[in-house]
């Protein structure tokens, strides 16, 4: 079973900025052998929050597993691959600050009620998907904090990126002449948000990077 992903911006403003894969938290770093620990290293730090290779390993991992066939055969050499995932964790990291700057928060009613959906949508119960997830080496618990870390940045997405977005009648009529009046002005004013949306997503995703301290020392080692 492949683990099913909510999409960052909601339908209408979906925007791939990871790999599919899943993290740990910090929390469940702390439960690592020892052994591992001891071997962990620093390979980003974001303001002043640590990327570890054990996290960007775990994401590299994870990502491969979610690929089968050609798209296995597509993957980059593994050095780029490793940059692309770290350079989505950074990301990642600088939306989590930002949301907690902003003292936004998922409680555990929104959480469980995401968990039960997203169960339901692979036509499950929650312990049989806990039980999926448990087959495919994934835990309950790492895939309900990879969720609260999505729901947090899609809250704050749409909460900067929607202002952002203005989409005016006479744009709705030209994308309808375009698609040779095969579209209604809903259809049109949908595809229209959605694309203005990524456009304002990668712009605003830019901004904030540029913005934040970045130690990349996976990048200053080659």
């Amino acid at each position: 079973m492949r683990t099913p992903r909510i999409a960052t911006l909601g339908a209408t403003l979906a925007l791939a900025l990871c790999l599919g894969a899943l993290s740990l938290s910090a929390q469940a770093q702390s439960f690592q052998p020892l052994e591992r620990q001891s071997l962990d290293r620093i390979v980003a730090v974001v303001n002043q929050q640590a990327i570890m290779e054990s996290q960007l390993s775990d994401r590299v991992e994870q990502a491969r597993s979610q690929l089968t066939g050609e798209q296995l055969q597509n993957l980059p050499p593994e050095s780029v691959l490793r940059e692309q995932v770290l350079e989505r964790l950074i990301v990642e990291e600088i939306q989590l600050q930002k949301a907690a700057e902003a003292g936004l928060a998922v409680d555990d009613t929104q959480l469980n009620r995401q968990m039960r959906a997203i169960a339901e949508d692979n036509g499950m119960s929650l312990d049989q998907f806990a039980d999926a997830l448990e087959a495919d080496g994934l835990t309950l618990a790492s895939v309900r904090e990879e969720i609260r870390r999505e729901m947090l940045m899609r809250e704050l997405q749409q909460r900067q990126v929607g202002s952002r977005i203005n989409i005016s009648e006479r744009e709705v009529e030209r994308f309808i002449e375009q698609q040779g009046g095969a579209v209604s002005r809903d259809q049109a004013r949908q595809a229209l948000f959605q694309r203005k949306g990524n456009e304002a997503l990668e712009a605003w995703i830019q901004e904030i990077r540029a913005e934040a301290f970045i130690d990349n020392r996976l990048s200053a080692a080659r």
